[in-house]
């Protein structure tokens, strides 16, 4: 296992290590993004496919964990101290391990028939990376996500997706008027307004689910070509999270079809 030590913050591989992990429009450049942790790595190789470069520390280079992404990466595996690897690094707890990988591409055109996630305009990191765990636990692969919604592949969003999207066919920068119209199932969106109990739907035909952003919701386009749901809340709170009312919907969804 071949190892080069960097001290630098000025060298310019840790340059464009930052570049990756602070910069959406740098990402999109380069094509490439960055895992962060053992977990999203192991994940990453167990699709079989490829790291471009891993950074870490001297001292988490003796986890077992390394030895098992070492069979699997022959290539070359950047040491930096810990005081430059804490300073690159958004999660602070995990086994040291930046991983840069490629960009995949959507291979598949858009399927207007099978079950779809539409995100609109969702901003947070966690609530789009966990919208994509719980979507890709009840079966659904495709994710859509309209522009001003996170960075599908940021580093932040693929930490909460916890290795979600690795299985999951998405596409970012979406406008939901060119392709809602086009869908052949029945479409949902979330809404307090004029809308009817999630529990009195039929949801075992495939569908498409549109979640909406955190403060004002989905648009109005949405809610004229959808079906408006709600989720029935006793104790009278004014809304759910995004994340929690959209995995309420999935297992509904699930629960249904079993």
């Amino acid at each position: 296992m071949p190892t080069i030590f960097l001290e630098s913050r000025d060298n310019p591989k840790i340059k464009h290590l930052r570049g990756l992990i602070e910069q959406n429009t740098y990402r999109k450049k380069q094509g490439q993004t960055v895992l962060e942790g053992t977990h999203l790595t192991l994940a990453w190789l167990e699709k079989k496919r490829q790291i471009k470069s891993i950074f870490t520390t001297e001292h988490a280079l003796e986890h077992p964990d390394f030895d098992e992404i070492f069979s699997q990466y022959t290539g070359i595996v950047f040491v930096l101290s810990e005081a430059l690897y804490k300073d690159l690094s958004t999660l602070g707890t995990s086994i040291a391990c930046l991983a840069i990988v490629d960009l995949p591409s959507s291979r598949e055109a858009l399927n207007f028939t099978e079950d779809t996630l539409i995100l609109e305009n969702i901003q947070d990191p966690g609530n789009v990376g966990t919208l994509l765990r719980s979507a890709a636990a009840a079966g659904i692969e495709q994710v859509v996500c309209t522009k001003g919604s996170a960075s599908l592949w940021s580093p932040r969003v693929l930490r909460a997706g916890m290795g979600a999207h690795f299985s999951l066919q998405t596409y970012e920068n979406i406008v939901l008027e060119d392709i809602l119209k086009q869908f052949k199932i029945p479409v949902y969106v979330t809404s307090s307004h004029e809308s009817e109990s999630l529990y009195s739907k039929n949801l075992r035909p495939q569908c498409v689910w549109i979640l909406g952003n955190e403060g004002q919701g989905v648009s109005e386009f949405a809610l004229q070509h959808a079906q408006a749901v709600s989720i029935p809340q006793p104790g009278g709170q004014e809304s759910l999270n995004v994340a929690v009312a959209g995995s309420i919907c999935f297992f509904e969804m699930v629960r249904q079809r079993l």
